[in-house]
């Protein structure tokens, strides 16, 4: 039985991967979910040389059956979860009058429906053992519908500010056994954004206070915060981390 476990998805790079060596720093054991098979053993070995046990398991968030499936083996391999980081996502910069429905439904089903599928699958679990906590990605997109006046994302802001009413609504289900919260990340510098952070990193940095973008270990301190502070009084929160993005 392992000590302490916690499960990221979309963990094999960017902000995922920060999580995942964050808290592998602070003792947990860690199963990472994604579909970069590369990235993610790069990620292990990175989690291993850090003296903790890892596992990775391939898959499509959006599945709900394959995320019943990562349950049962989590629980054979370590009999128990202890944090559940529901990190995993993408974008999609297309506007309503041009965007699919396919495009549309992925989109929420990457990003708002993959939550739904780890925490029924795993919430029974972290009952089972005790309670734990569950950290869920959404955005400043959620807020003001684009970090940057440039980019409309409609369908990504809907699916994160989705994922803010379910924290919401889920902390109440859930608590006092299990603390739901959910992180919302301004501009942060990622494999993902580096087209826009490389062309428009220096202008973007001079609108937020701190006069810099984030960082993935910007916001993995603020998920192992979440996950570990002891005693715990928060819960049902979505908390930004901008560095006060005044302007967008």
């Amino acid at each position: 039985m392992a000590e302490k476990v916690a499960l990221v998805t979309g963990g094999a790079r960017g902000i995922g991967r920060g999580c995942v060596l964050e808290l592998a720093k602070r003792g947990f054991d860690i199963v990472i979910v994604d579909l970069l098979r590369p990235e993610m053993e790069r990620t292990a070995g990175e989690v291993t040389a850090l003296g903790r046990q890892v596992m990775i398991e391939e898959a499509d968030v959006a599945e709900h059956a394959r995320a019943k499936e990562i349950a049962a083996a989590v629980r054979v391999r370590f009999g128990r979860l202890d944090v559940l980081v529901n990190n995993a996502g993408r974008g999609n910069p297309t506007g309503i009058l041009e965007i699919t429905e396919e495009a549309y439904d992925r989109t929420i089903a990457v990003n708002l429906k993959s939550c739904f599928n780890y925490i029924q699958a795993f919430a029974p679990m972290m009952l089972e053992g005790g309670g734990g906590r569950i950290v869920s990605m959404s955005s400043l997109n959620a807020h003001t519908g684009g970090v940057t006046s440039a980019v409309s994302k409609f369908s990504y802001a809907a699916a994160k500010a989705g994922i803010i009413g379910m924290t919401r609504a889920l902390a109440k289900e859930l608590g006092p056994t299990i603390a739901v919260n959910a992180v919302c990340p301004g501009v942060i510098e990622t494999e993902i954004g580096n087209s826009l952070t490389k062309a428009r990193g220096p202008e973007l940095a001079k609108k937020i206070s701190l006069n810099r973008l984030g960082t993935p270990a910007d916001v993995a301190q603020l998920v192992a915060f979440l996950a570990t502070a002891e005693p715990f009084f928060i819960t049902g929160q979505a908390i930004s981390l901008d560095g006060f993005q005044w302007e967008i």
